[in-house]
């Protein structure tokens, strides 16, 4: 008689790709934290070693000029902060924060030639690592790993991850509704809540100024905010930029999208109007459905 099999079940590998369009930003000196939270929409004082936030340096007006990750350097490692953000703004990020850097005690550096960004999903990382934090946009999103691509292999089976590619990342980034700027809303022309940020985690109310925070208050405030990526199905075979109609009336473009699943910046209120006379809603002549109504829901205005 063959003895049951009492061995433990092996648990089911993490997923882990290195995302080679992501660059990192240092910044560090006696007055970093300071200077960083007067900037950017996320406090800065809640961000630690193994803990992240998500936020956007703004124009004056509101705008994004580019969006982030943030975690700190534990003091062992020199301290400071890493930003995690697109690799093509990087230069003009660490370019823009030296503006307003006058006096202030600190060193911006790019530093994307020796570090780059390991997002892992699905799962516990079997080790903790220096520069690991959960990515703060959403629990299912998973974790955020900043590491020299030469040790991105390394890291993931330390990690009990199994290294894929960029697009099943992007699979599940789409999946769960996170935008992504460039294929999703427009840098300098959209407002965070346009980006959903308000609802990722992106910008905190409560802190103290920071650009562009007046702008962005009062569209909280008011409940004005009429523009949102939201999640769409039904969307291959259409091209981001494309524009998405009811009635030939334009609500909207088309994101970035993989297999049939996509992400949508639409006018919420035309599409919820649509939505309600039972339209049918074509991108590039092809229909699409919303995957949850309540994501095109106009916001309710502020009591007075």
């Amino acid at each position: 008689m063959i003895p049951a099999d009492k061995s433990p079940q092996k648990k089911s590998l993490m997923k882990a790709a290195f995302l080679p369009d992501r660059g990192v930003i240092k910044v560090s000196g006696d007055d970093a934290r300071n200077f960083l939270n007067g900037l950017l929409t996320t406090d800065v004082e809640r961000v630690q070693p193994g803990i992240g936030r998500f936020g956007a340096l703004l124009t004056p007006q509101g705008k994004i000029i580019v969006d982030f990750l943030i975690t700190e350097i534990p003091a062992g490692h020199g301290g400071g902060f890493l930003l995690d953000c697109p690799k093509e703004l990087a230069k003009p990020l660490a370019d823009r924060l030296s503006i307003y850097k006058l006096r202030a005690k600190v060193v911006i550096e790019n530093l994307g030639g020796e570090l780059g960004v390991l997002a892992l999903w699905g799962g516990e990382p079997a080790m903790k690592m220096d520069l690991m934090f959960a990515d703060p946009r959403s629990e299912q999103m998973g974790w955020r790993l900043l590491v020299p691509a030469e040790l991105a292999s390394k890291a993931a089976i330390a990690s009990n991850a199994e290294l894929t590619d960029e697009p099943a990342y992007e699979s599940h980034r789409i999946a769960l509704g996170i935008p992504r700027g460039g294929p999703d809303f427009i840098y300098s022309d959209a407002f965070p809540h346009d980006a959903n940020m308000d609802r990722l985690h992106g910008v905190d109310f409560e802190k103290g100024c920071y650009v562009g925070q007046e702008v962005v208050s009062r569209m909280q405030h008011r409940g004005t905010a009429r523009t949102r990526v939201v999640r769409v199905h039904n969307a291959d075979n259409v091209a981001s930029g494309a524009s998405i109609s009811a009635a030939d009336k334009s609500i909207g473009t088309m994101g970035s999208s993989v297999n049939g699943e996509g992400l949508a910046l639409v006018r919420i209120d035309r599409a919820a109007d649509a939505l309600e006379a039972q339209l049918p809603f074509l991108a590039d002549g092809h229909p699409i459905s919303f995957i949850d109504p309540g994501e095109i829901q106009p916001p309710k205005k502020a009591s007075v």
